[in-house]
Parts: C-alpha cells; sequence; structure tokens
C-alpha cells in the first residue's frame, strides 16, 4: 500500500494516480476521459479493498480541482469516510487508536474541501520533459536484504518525452562483493516466480517517479552496448513507477522466495537480450 502518513495525499497509489491524471490532463486530454482510463487502467488496484479507497481519493480531488467532480464519484467518497470504511481499513492494518483519530481528521477534512465547489478549475500546465534516471547500457548495482550486491542493466532510455522510460532488467547477480562488468557478462535474468509470477522475466518499463529520493540507493558501475531498440509501444513487458520497488524489492522478494526452495523452472542469459551476434560481447 505504500503509506508514509495518515494525511490523504500520503501513500503511493494517491500519488501515482494524482500524478497520471494531471500528465493526462496536461496532454490535452479532458476530464472524463482521463478519468475513464485510470479506472480501466487500475482494476487490480480498484479491487484490493486495502488500496481502493486511496484511488478513489486521488481520483475525486483531481475532479474537484477541475471543477468537474462527478456526482457519483463524490457519493462513493462520501461514503467512504462517512461510514467509516477507511477507517475500517487502517484498523485492519493494526494501526492505534491515535492514528485513526488522526487518519478521520484528515479525511473530514478532505470531504469538507471536496464537499465546496471550488472557485476556478486549474490550469493546464505545458507539459513538462521528463529525462530517464539512466542512460542506455547502464549496468547498475544495489545492496539487497541480504547484505549481498544486486544488479540490473538499463535495456532502453527514452528521451524528451514526459515520462523518461528506462526499460530495466534485473540480473541474478546475488554476491558478497561489489560486482564488476564481468558480473554482468556471465549473468542471467532474475526470473519471477514468487506469488502471482510464473516463470516471468524481471524485465519493465520504469518511471522515474521520486527516484531522487531514492537515487542514493543505486551505483552505475559501467556500462554495455545494447544492439537491441526497444520501444514502449511494445507490451511484452510492464509498466511500473518505482525503481527500488520493481528492481530491489522484486529481487529480495524473489530471492527470498527461492531460498525457500522454490526455483524458477526458466533462465534466460542477459546477453539474449542485449546481443544480437553469436560472438563474445565484450
Amino acid at each position: 500500500m505504500g503509506i508514509w502518513a495518515a494525511t490523504i495525499s500520503s501513500n503511493d497509489t494517491y500519488a501515482d494516480t494524482y500524478s497520471e491524471f494531471f500528465d493526462l490532463y496536461n496532454s490535452g486530454l479532458e476530464v472524463a476521459e482521463i478519468s475513464d482510463k485510470l479506472v480501466a487502467k487500475n482494476q487490480d488496484t480498484i479491487n484490493n479493498p486495502e488500496d481502493c479507497n486511496n484511488f478513489w481519493f486521488a481520483l475525486a480531488k483531481a475532479q474537484w480541482e477541475c471543477k468537474q467532480l462527478d456526482d457519483e464519484l463524490y457519493s462513493k467518497v462520501s461514503s467512504i469516510i462517512n461510514d467509516d470504511i477507511d477507517i475500517a481499513v487502517w484498523r485492519d492494518l493494526g494501526v492505534t487508536e491515535k492514528e485513526l483519530k488522526i487518519r478521520k481528521f484528515f479525511l473530514d477534512k478532505f470531504l469538507t474541501e471536496i464537499s465546496k465547489e471550488r472557485p476556478k478549475a486549474k490550469l493546464r500546465k505545458k507539459p513538462k520533459i521528463q529525462e530517464p534516471a539512466f542512460a542506455k547500457g547502464d549496468c547498475i548495482i544495489f545492496k539487497l536484504d541480504n547484505e549481498n550486491y544486486g544488479g540490473a542493466v538499463i535495456l532502453e532510455a527514452i528521451y524528451n518525452t514526459q515520462h523518461g522510460w528506462n526499460l530495466v532488467a534485473t540480473t541474478r547477480i546475488n554476491q558478497a562483493m561489489k560486482p564488476s562488468i564481468k558480473d554482468f557478462i556471465k549473468t542471467n535474468v532474475l526470473i519471477r516466480n514468487f506469488g502471482a509470477y510464473d516463470d516471468k522475466a524481471a524485465i519493465n518499463w520504469i518511471l522515474p517517479i521520486r527516484f531522487k529520493n531514492i537515487a542514493h540507493l543505486f551505483e552505475k558501475v559501467g556500462s554495455v552496448d545494447i544492439e537491441f531498440t526497444y520501444s514502449t509501444k511494445d507490451i511484452t513487458y510492464g509498466f511500473a513507477g518505482d525503481y527500488d520497488k520493481w528492481i530491489i524489492e522484486q529481487a529480495n522478494m524473489q530471492f527470498r522466495f527461492e531460498a525457500e526452495g522454490n526455483k524458477p523452472n526458466l533462465t534466460m542469459t542477459l546477453k539474449s537480450f542485449i546481443q544480437k551476434s553469436k560472438w563474445k560481447l565484450w
């Protein structure tokens, strides 16, 4: 769920939903179209009782700021707050009564705010160009929970757009010594089989959302030439929003799962994703 504090906006789901709404709004889309797109895209979140409220709060706040708060959505949010549905979620998460009172304060304050019509609609802003966090070919390392080093390779970097996508392949590097380029040469791509994953390669398009806050977790140790060109139009790989969650946390969860004797059945060499020829890469 990614909660930072008791305020309405202090969680990953709210932040991501609100940010994406205004990315689309600033690109020229109408509020109703944006809302439909976000609802269709976030069905997993909407069907998750622990996280759905944060999605609806963010969507309601964004619509309200555009002076187009949908009556049905307002009614839904009012029910979530007035019927203590969100408070029940927080209580099930094991928070203290003091924290529940603080959360209730912010919920009531939020509902009061969106119950009054905003004087002026939020103006559209010129889309801000977002550059990717890493360059194509960068080999990056990070610390795992077991104090070993992990590693990932940047297969693609998309420049001069509002998004700044990186296509990142997390590897099976899991070693005490700091990895070198040679370690990347011989490694495989991490295959995930924990949770709902069914031998799925840990390769994702990742946005530089809040990257400045977690940049210190990563270190570039070198770079390699990527012979392939990857496009975001190819939906083979998933889309994600946080480098720490989709690289470090995914690696930690997979290695913990394997430590219990659950090895994936699939093997993929890193080389097959960066080299066309059969000759030695480096």
